[in-house]
């Protein structure tokens, strides 16, 4: 099972790719998709939607998992981060790929077993995890592997615990 995590962003949109096989995870592929700010928000979303769909054919993912977006002060960014998360969203749903969405409390929990964990100690234990030389850079391509592996641990979780 291949499964693709998602950091949502306007700007620098992470994204992660896992493969299961057995009892192993390994990483497909990882990195971030950009977007200057001087070009304007629906070209924007055009591009991240665009990229996102090539890597979609590319790897062509059995799960998507996205972060639910966490609303700061700042209400515009979180509007212009909302309408780029959305068309993420709709890029996987135009795939029908199934889709699953978990909070930062959900990732860091499933990850750290410590929903307060620090980025540092997410990146120091999803680079752990799979067993990676490395935390892989930037932070959101840190991140949306964290939301993949998050997903795996989660789907994991209810294969060997299902209630007949």
């Amino acid at each position: 099972m291949v499964i693709l995590g998602i950091d949502p962003g306007i700007a620098i949109m992470g994204y992660g790719l896992i493969k299961l096989e057995a009892n192993r995870i390994h990483v497909i592929e990882n990195g971030v998709i950009t977007t200057s700010s001087t070009t304007p928000t629906p070209q924007r979303l055009k591009l991240l939607y665009d990229n996102l769909e090539k890597i979609i054919d590319e790897f062509k993912p059995d799960e998507f998992a996205i972060e639910e977006l966490f609303f700061n002060q700042n209400v515009k960014t979180a509007i212009t981060v909302g309408h780029a998360r959305g068309v993420q969203i709709l890029c996987a749903q135009d795939k029908n790929i199934p889709i699953y969405e978990y909070t930062p409390l959900q990732i860091k929990q499933a990850i750290t077993g410590y929903g307060r964990a620090s980025k540092k100690q997410m990146q120091l234990t999803v680079a752990t995890l799979l067993n990676l030389k490395e935390i892989p850079k930037p932070d959101d391509a840190a991140d949306a592997l964290a939301v993949a592996l998050c997903h795996s641990l989660s789907q994991r979780f209810k294969e060997n615990f299902r209630m007949n």
